[in-house]
């Protein structure tokens, strides 16, 4: 190939536009292949899945009840349809994955019960709000929904996190409210690495009710964890999960995900990692003139608004990631568990040079 034609071929793409753009851990895919292994029983009724309740309860410090699902919107959904009657809704940040990005499943498997999405700073809903919501139902009676659960994303969607204090105000607020307390933690293991809390605190401790506990964004192929902490809410989950298809009948492959996930710390390795190379970018990038940071990176999503030649510098390098328009100019850049600490530094080069390069101009 000539100097000309390497000078213009496409950068190689570098994937920073989501966790769930990364493959699946070594160890995980060493447990599929082991559980692969001879003839157990099925639906959930092998050794592995029944020994999964223990192994979550030790690490909650509490006998909880856990049922595998193999996505996040099933988790979800499934939780808030045990939490939600048709005629009821569900409060949460007007920016949640919920409501923004699972394309009405949650309205469907609650049967039609409505999602009201509030305001609220760095994707934590507004007290304030939520209790306005239900001030307006009960004015209005039964002409209106009725609302029965609060959900609250932890990492949020805006890349921070809810520290035990912050979760258990809105414990209180429920408790207070009769509501459900749901946790959408599809990167739960990140929120539990740069809040520094034990998951127990996290959770139960504050009020939650029912956890969606993600393992595909942190090195499973898929799997979630429906993790209840309230028996009022999972008396009849075994048939929801069920009758919504979501009953694996090889069901040692999901679990064998989470054995893995969850022995010697791995789910806490990955984010860890996550989270250190996502602190260094947002530190990196903090420093040049044409980049600003709304909002503070404490897990592993960073939410720069950059300039249009930086911008264009890192897409002609090969960065891939989305376009975030909540801010003229905001980009998301997510990293994972399989991050290159090098492509964090190219990263960096790049902008630093377009930054440089137009002030210059």
């Amino acid at each position: 190939m000539s100097d000309e034609q390497t000078a213009s071929s496409p950068a190689a793409v570098t994937f920073m536009g989501s966790d769930n753009q990364a493959g699946a851990h070594p160890k995980i895919l060493d447990a599929l292949a082991s559980a692969s292994s001879g003839l157990v029983s099925a639906y959930g009724e092998d050794s592995l899945t029944e020994s999964l309740n223990h192994r979550f309860s030790e690490i909650f410090e509490v006998d909880c009840e856990v049922f595998l699902v193999a996505t996040g919107t099933a988790a979800n959904s499934l939780i808030l349809s045990a939490m939600c009657p048709p005629w009821g809704a569900v409060l949460c940040h007007e920016g949640a994955h919920i409501i923004n990005d699972e394309n009405t499943a949650p309205e469907f498997f609650t049967g039609g019960a409505r999602q009201i999405g509030v305001p609220g700073e760095l994707g934590k809903p507004s007290h304030d709000a939520i209790r306005a919501q239900v001030e307006l139902a009960q004015l209005n009676g039964v002409h209106n929904v009725k609302p029965t659960a609060i959900s609250l994303t932890n990492a949020t969607e805006q890349g921070t996190i809810l520290q035990p204090a912050e979760v258990a105000g809105y414990g209180e607020l429920a408790r207070e409210l009769d509501l459900g307390l749901h946790m959408d933690g599809a990167r739960f293991s990140n929120a539990v690495v740069g809040s520094g809390a034990s998951p127990a605190d996290l959770t139960w401790r504050a009020g939650v009710d029912a956890l969606t506990f993600g393992a595909t964004k942190n090195g499973a192929i898929a799997a979630e964890a429906v993790v209840f902490f309230n028996d009022r809410f999972s008396a009849d989950f075994a048939y929801r999960r069920k009758r919504a298809g979501h009953l694996w009948s090889k069901h040692r492959f999901l679990a064998a995900q989470f054995d893995a996930f969850l022995t010697d710390d791995l789910w806490l390795d990955n984010a860890r990692h996550a989270n250190a190379l996502a602190a260094r970018l947002a530190t990196g990038l903090s420093d040049l003139p044409g980049v600003s940071l709304p909002w503070p990176t404490e897990a592993n999503e960073i939410f720069p608004v950059l300039s249009p030649a930086i911008d264009v510098a890192l897409k002609q390098a090969g960065f891939d990631y989305y376009d975030w328009p909540i801010i003229e100019g905001m980009v998301r850049l997510v990293t994972s568990f399989t991050t290159d600490a090098a492509d964090i530094e190219r990263c960096l080069h790049v902008a630093r040079t377009a930054s440089q390069s137009a002030e210059q101009l």
